[in-house]
């Protein structure tokens, strides 16, 4: 896993008021003000059908179903990320380093990765549901 220290600007930037305007307040305080939705809120822990999940700020896909799988923790849970989807920052809150995971295109907070996950990376990006939006792998 590497952390890298994040860009002072994304390619998609707005005012606070323009993410307002498009996110729910729950997305704006997860993705805008670094928040936490509560473990077990999700519907999206416990989806397991094929497709990709997007940045509910921007719609970047950032990871596919075939990396999902069931951490037991309440939060929807991935061993990898999409290629050049995310970025990693370090987070010192709570009396705790962990490593923050964001959208790489608008900066989004997504949630942490810890390296507890399952084999082939060992690693668990523990997302906040209201973060994605899942869209399912076309019929055909």
């Amino acid at each position: 896993m590497t952390t890298t220290k994040t860009k002072s600007a994304f390619e998609i930037a707005k005012t606070p008021e323009e993410w307002r305007r498009i996110l729910t307040p729950e997305q704006y305080h997860v993705l805008r003000e670094h928040g936490t939705e509560r473990a077990g809120t999700s519907p999206l822990d416990k989806n397991y059908k094929p497709g990709t999940y997007v940045c509910a700020g921007c719609e970047l896909p950032l990871f596919s179903s075939e990396t999902k799988f069931n951490s037991g923790t309440g939060w929807p849970s991935f061993y990898q990320p999409l290629d050049n989807a995310v970025g990693n920052t370090i987070d010192k809150s709570f009396f705790m380093t962990r490593t923050e995971v964001h959208c790489r295109r608008c900066g989004g907070h997504l949630g942490h990765v810890f390296e507890d996950g399952p084999p082939p990376t060992g690693l668990r990006y523990c997302m906040n549901g209201v973060a994605l939006k899942f869209i399912p792998k076309a019929a055909g």
